[in-house]
């Protein structure tokens, strides 16, 4: 059994894949104090809870929290036996190397991501992952990784407005009814839901103009579902891309 680990800003999973297809997923604040004797007793509770034996046999790390890793390495040896792939590093393969800057250094949520969205959707992708950071990236034809952007996650958008200006409540996100809000709350969540919709819109339409071909266009994260009732550009959604992507890398390795 695969224990495929994402490693987020805000929120790690962790998601066992029996070989055919993941029959658990558990989510757990990212904490960089934490031990890897407090992960393993979190781990079996919930596995023991699911009736999942803890066969465990191999780890695959995805991690944009660097001081995570250590204690994840740690987990692995001691109660799994091994050490695990940790993407990013040299000696693990991805499929084909990035086409970016020599010096440029890659989150590896987004190598992940350009991973699993090829293998499910093929070449010629641009996938908008809505996370603490919004994302849009490039996979070519080969199923490299080629560049992309990075714009303030939507959440962290809503906190910055918040903290900024005190006579402004924090909000939920949803879709408004109307664009134009009769109130201070409707004008907020009018102005994030379709100004990150605009965002996305225009910053696809550029893409493909700057290469100069169509593009199918993935969304993932928790928000893309919810965004994707706003605008025809998301044309798939994939929630669990970057486990799929771990996955995929694993079995390259």
């Amino acid at each position: 059994m695969l224990l495929a680990v994402d490693v987020g800003n805000t929120n790690m999973v962790f998601a066992l894949h029996d070989g055919t297809r993941v029959i658990a997923e558990w989510r757990c604040r990212t904490e960089r104090q934490r031990t890897a004797d407090e992960y393993y007793v979190w781990l079996r509770q919930l596995m023991d809870l699911s009736g999942i034996p803890p066969e465990v046999r191999r780890v695959i790390v995805s991690s944009v929290v660097p001081q995570v890793v250590f204690n994840l390495r740690v987990l692995t040896d001691r109660y799994f036996g091994g050490r695990p792939l940790v993407v990013g590093k040299p000696e693990v393969n991805i499929g084909p190397r990035p086409r970016v800057d020599a010096t440029a250094v890659v989150g590896a949520d987004r190598l992940v991501n350009a991973v699993g969205a090829f293998d499910r959707y093929g070449g010629n992708l641009i996938v908008v992952d809505f996370g603490t950071a919004t994302t849009l990236d490039v996979v070519g034809a080969d199923g490299a990784y080629e560049g992309g952007v990075i714009a303030p996650g939507v959440n962290l958008s809503l906190k910055a407005l918040h903290d900024a200006a005190a006579a402004l409540p924090f909000i939920d996100v949803t879709k408004p009814e109307h664009v134009i809000g009769t109130n201070t709350v409707a004008c907020m969540q009018s102005g994030i839901y379709w100004g990150y919709i605009g965002l996305i819109e225009g910053i696809c339409a550029r893409i493909r103009a700057e290469r100069g071909q169509g593009m199918k266009v993935v969304g993932t994260g928790g928000l893309s579902t919810l965004f994707a009732q706003g605008t025809d550009v998301l044309q798939e959604i994939d929630t669990d891309l970057t486990i799929h992507g771990l996955v995929v890398i694993d079995r390259l390795n």
